[in-house]
């Protein structure tokens, strides 16, 4: 169980009980160390059931999570970039945190419709009527 509470920003701090790692053997560089210490760690975080985060920020996370959400709504993140279980551990928590932080990002403001200038209009006339010129001219030619 990680300990110390994960403060992601202002109002939004996720509690220590909420996170569980677990470590397991990771692939890749660092010799004999990789076939014995289990540096690579699984961070899972109950995104649904969370009482640190509003309704609006586990809807936008589920979907920024894609496949790494569960069904049961648990949020799985793993790190095995380095080689020590310490730095692996702060990247998990680091991405978590990035992952939240763009989660609570406000909406875009809603598009504002306007109407085409008239020299816009113009140009578009123009082109199709120049692209049916260049159509008509490969047709047979006319009984003049």
């Amino acid at each position: 169980m990680a300990s110390e509470p994960l403060h992601i920003k202002n109002g939004i701090v996720i509690a220590g009980w909420e996170l569980t790692e677990q470590f397991v053997l990771a692939g890749g560089p660092g010799g004999q160390n990789v076939n014995k210490v289990s540096t690579a760690v699984q961070l899972f975080f109950d995104l649904v059931n969370s009482p640190a985060l509003p309704e609006r920020i586990k809807a936008n996370a589920a979907k920024l999570a894609g496949r790494r959400l569960s069904k049961e709504g648990v949020l799985l993140i793993e790190a095995n970039r380095f080689r020590s279980q310490e730095r692996n551990r702060e990247d998990a928590r680091e991405r978590l945190k990035e992952l939240i932080l763009k989660a609570a990002e406000p909406p875009p403001p809603p598009r504002r419709k306007t109407k085409p200038t008239k020299g816009s209009v113009e140009r578009r006339l123009k082109e199709k009527a120049g692209r049916s010129d260049v159509k008509r001219m490969r047709g047979k030619p006319g009984a003049d």
